[in-house]
């Protein structure tokens, strides 16, 4: 069991108002890419600490507590695109891009970092969030299986199977050059 997991066990607001400062950006940042939509992806971060804040005493420290957020923000940007609202609702605006500042948008220009993140937007949600979750919030296999409840070989053959739907989009677009690299 992790250290600060007792402190957190017992509500201490001043503990998780740290674990929020910390993990703010980081849930918000892989929401934005779950829903491709900032103004929602707000909502659900809250909703996020919202949850992680009622159900702490569940949390049994088993894995890491950003594991544990990441996997509320997942289950809840599902629960968001299931939802009535977003299906009935949704304003078709154009997608924004949000700064990134890891290693792939030093590597590639800007204009390739938009193509491909225009193109990871348009992968299906199973496919986008491993690629999110492993490229963008680079997180182990091994973690992102923990996350979403899943064995790590699938999340090996998930990987392969939206990278290859990625290659066949980047190709189909002029014949475009395909690399995703891992940090």
């Amino acid at each position: 069991m992790h250290a600060h997991v007792n402190v957190l066990a017992r509500k201490d607001t001043h503990a998780f108002e740290e674990l929020m400062e910390g993990q703010l950006a980081k849930v918000y940042r892989l929401c934005c890419w779950l829903v491709k939509d900032k103004t929602a992806a707000e909502d659900i971060t809250q909703e996020v600490f919202i949850q992680a804040y009622k159900h702490l005493d569940s949390f049994r420290g088993e894995s890491q507590i950003e594991t544990w957020l990441y996997r509320i923000a997942v289950n809840e940007s599902k629960r968001y695109l299931r939802s009535w609202s977003f299906r009935k609702l949704r304003y078709f605006s154009q997608l924004k891009s949000f700064e990134h500042t890891d290693v792939e948008s030093e590597v590639m220009s800007k204009a390739e970092a938009n193509r491909l993140e225009r193109h990871v937007y348009e992968l299906p949600f199973r496919y986008r969030q491993l690629i999110v979750l492993y490229y963008y919030q680079e997180l182990s296999a091994e973690t992102i299986a923990e996350i979403l409840g899943m064995k790590t070989g699938a999340v090996y053959t998930g990987l392969h199977r939206a990278r290859e739907q990625l290659k066949k989009r980047l190709i189909a677009e002029e014949g475009g050059e395909w690399t995703l690299i891992k940090g």
